[in-house]
């Protein structure tokens, strides 16, 4: 029995995954999925970085971050940088367009997982909190 409701709960949770990427892809104004927006993010939050260690920190491959690397610099929203004493040495740098698409990603997220959450009454939701801090940490002990 508990093996039925796990993967119950697993194909609802891919279910609600896959309703929010949808809403959140036909509201987001830029042909972009996901991983360019965690790029964005990352280098918002860390600055300018060499494509082999924004592949590194996010877990995609060199080919995948080349690919991700284009997308972002073609449509204006990451520029790369060459390095004047190495031009070997090339970063990659998110733009003024590119804090601004990575603004509104955050807020139509935010926006689609209120929308998300507003069916839920105040003891749902902290026992839902409950519930994905003891996920979350279960990841954590399991990787250490």
């Amino acid at each position: 029995m508990k093996e039925t409701n796990i993967f119950k709960l697993i194909h609802m949770v891919e279910q609600m995954n896959n309703a929010n990427i949808i809403r959140f892809t036909k509201a987001f104004p830029y042909p972009l999925g996901i991983s360019p927006i965690l790029v964005l993010n990352e280098l918002h939050a860390k600055g300018p970085q060499k494509q082999a260690e924004l592949a590194g920190t996010l877990g995609y491959t060199k080919g995948a971050m080349t690919s991700i690397a284009e997308k972002l610099v073609k449509l204006g929203l990451a520029e790369r940088l060459y390095d004047p004493s190495d031009r070997r040495i090339i970063r990659l740098q998110i733009t003024d367009e590119g804090e601004k698409a990575l603004a509104k990603a955050q807020s139509i997220g935010q926006e689609v997982f209120m929308q998300l959450f507003d069916v839920l009454n105040d003891e749902e939701i902290a026992q839902y909190l409950l519930i994905q801090e003891k996920l979350v940490q279960g990841i954590q002990d399991k990787s250490l």
